[in-house]
C-alpha cells in the first residue's frame, strides 16, 4: 500500500499492510537515549575554608589578646596578621582567594562553609578556637586555612604547607589525612609554578605544627597555607593581582578535589 492509501486507510479507522518508509503502521520506534547529566565530582561534599585573620582584629586589640583553648594550652584569641609593603593587608589576601576558592569548589558542586563572612575594619576574629572547631560538627570533609606570610629574612619567598603533628588526645587522629591533603596542596601549587618557600626548615614546602589552635581543635583533616611571604616583592606580586589569587585558588581547588576523589 502506498503512503498516500496507507494514510487513508488510517483515517477510516483501518490497519494499513504497509506504512510509508517501510515501517509497518503502529510499530514502536527506536527509543530516544536518555540524555544523562553529568555527576558533580565534589556533589555531597562539605568543605570549610578559613580566611586567616580579619581586616579589623587591629581596631579590637582587647578582643584579640583574650586566651583562647588552643589544644592543651592557650593563644590569643587572633592576631592583626602581616600586610606587604604597600600596605595590602594578609586578611583582605586571605578573603579574596577564599572567595575564589569557594565559587570553584561550589562549581564543583561541594557545599562550602567560611569561617567568617565578610572582610570588614569593623569586625574582630573569630577566634582560633573557633575557627579550629569549624566543621567538627556537621561534619565536614576538609578545611583549609588560608594566609599570607610576613617574614623580614633576607630573600625570603615562597608558599609552605602547614600540617598538624601526631600529638594525642589532639590531632593523633586526623595527623594522616592532614598530611596526605598537605602533599596535595604542595603539588598543586608547585603545579601553577608557585615558588616553594626557602626559609622554612626543610626546604619542601612542608611544616608540621603542634602550637596552632587551628589545626589542634580540628577534628577533620586540615592544612593551613601560607601562601606566599607578603614582606618579599617578588610574591607581593603575585599575591596582590587577580591572576595571581586565581592561581592560589585553582591550585587549592584541584588539591581539594584530588584529595577527595
Amino acid at each position: 500500500m502506498g503512503c498516500v492509501a496507507a494514510l487513508v486507510a488510517i483515517l477510516l479507522g483501518l490497519a494499513p499492510s504497509a506504512a510509508c518508509g517501510g515501517l509497518e503502521t503502529g510499530a514502536e520506534r527506536p527509543p530516544r537515549p536518555a540524555v544523562v547529566a553529568k555527576a558533580e565530582p565534589l556533589a555531597g561534599r562539605t568543605i570549610v575554608i578559613d580566611p586567616g585573620h580579619q581586616l579589623g582584629n587591629h581596631n579590637f586589640p582587647e578582643e584579640i589578646n583574650k586566651p583562647v583553648p588552643a589544644g592543651g594550652f592557650t593563644k590569643p584569641c587572633n592576631t592583626t596578621g602581616t600586610a606587604t609593603s604597600g600596605g595590602y593587608p594578609e586578611a583582605t589576601f586571605a578573603w579574596r582567594v577564599s572567595l575564589r576558592l569557594k565559587a570553584k569548589l561550589e562549581k564543583l558542586g561541594a557545599r562550602v562553609v567560611l569561617t567568617r563572612k565578610v572582610n570588614s575594619e569593623k569586625r574582630w576574629g573569630p577566634c582560633v578556637d573557633r575557627r579550629g572547631r569549624a566543621g567538627n560538627k556537621i561534619p565536614a570533609d576538609l578545611k583549609i586555612s588560608v594566609h599570607g606570610d610576613g617574614s623580614y629574612a633576607a630573600g625570603a619567598r615562597g608558599f609552605h604547607v602547614i600540617a598538624p603533628t601526631d600529638r594525642a588526645p589532639w590531632t593523633d587522629d586526623i595527623f594522616a589525612p592532614s598530611r596526605r591533603l598537605a602533599r596535595l596542596a604542595r603539588a598543586s601549587l608547585l603545579k601553577k609554578d608557585v615558588p616553594v618557600a626557602n626559609y622554612i626548615a626543610g626546604g619542601d614546602g612542608l611544616d608540621f605544627r603542634s602550637d596552632l589552635g587551628t589545626l589542634n581543635l580540628s577534628d577533620i583533616p586540615t592544612v593551613m597555607v601560607e601562601l606566599g611571604n607578603m614582606k618579599n616583592a617578588a610574591d607581593a606580586r603575585l599575591m596582590t593581582t587577580p591572576k595571581g589569587r586565581a592561581a592560589y585558588a585553582a591550585a587549592l581547588a584541584r588539591a581539594v578535589r584530588i584529595f577527595l576523589r
